[in-house]
């Protein structure tokens, strides 16, 4: 469903997060903050796009529920949520967004980056799901798995309604090959693109 070109070793969640649950958490928190702070720039960039816009708002502010979600966890667990990290795939993935082609450019690419964010999200957290002891989490991570897949179709159809469909699925079709090299390089961290 979701077409992702490589999928993540279950050996990132013995390896990486069953031992560093409270950072996975931290960087699970800011990433649904970084989620909603994107919506937010959409609708910055195109005001005009009344659709957008409706869909962003929603979008950010179950984002922000999303980050609630996650800190009450960290609290209930006996964590504090720690800092802020660099994210090194999003910041990957940010230089395939082609800047200085136009408007309808610049949409696309920020539609389809998001959409891969969330698609890679909803992969991982069906990994999480699938593989980790802690079956508290596996249950926390099944709930978001949906509205991760939710947000993947949105940004693809928002893409789609307006911009050329084909256009859109050529361009989709070369973020999946690119996220794939990215991705390649990753699975041994204890974050959530890691």
């Amino acid at each position: 469903m979701l077409g992702l070109q490589l999928e993540t070793d279950p050996v990132w969640v013995k390896n990486a997060v069953e031992g560093n649950i409270s950072e996975i958490l931290t960087d699970h928190a800011y990433c649904e903050q970084k989620a909603a702070s994107h919506a937010i720039s959409l609708i910055v960039l195109f005001p005009d796009l009344t659709e957008l816009v409706d869909a962003m708002t929603d979008l950010a502010r179950e984002e922000m529920a999303h980050f609630k979600l996650v800190h009450e966890l960290i609290q209930a667990r006996g964590f504090t949520l720690g800092k802020e990290r660099k994210d090194d795939y999003v910041n990957e993935l940010l230089k395939f967004v082609r800047k200085g082609h136009g408007r309808d450019i610049l949409l696309m690419d920020k539609l389809l980056f998001a959409a891969m964010i969330e698609a890679r999200s909803c992969e991982r957290f069906k990994v999480l799901h699938d593989h980790i002891e802690d079956r508290s989490l596996a249950e926390f991570y099944y709930g978001l798995m949906a509205s991760e897949a939710r947000h993947y179709t949105t940004f693809l159809k928002l893409a789609k309604q307006y911009l050329d469909a084909e256009s859109v699925e050529k361009r989709w079709q070369e973020w999946l090959r690119y996220e794939a090299e990215v991705i390649s390089r990753y699975g041994t961290q204890d974050r959530i693109h890691g």
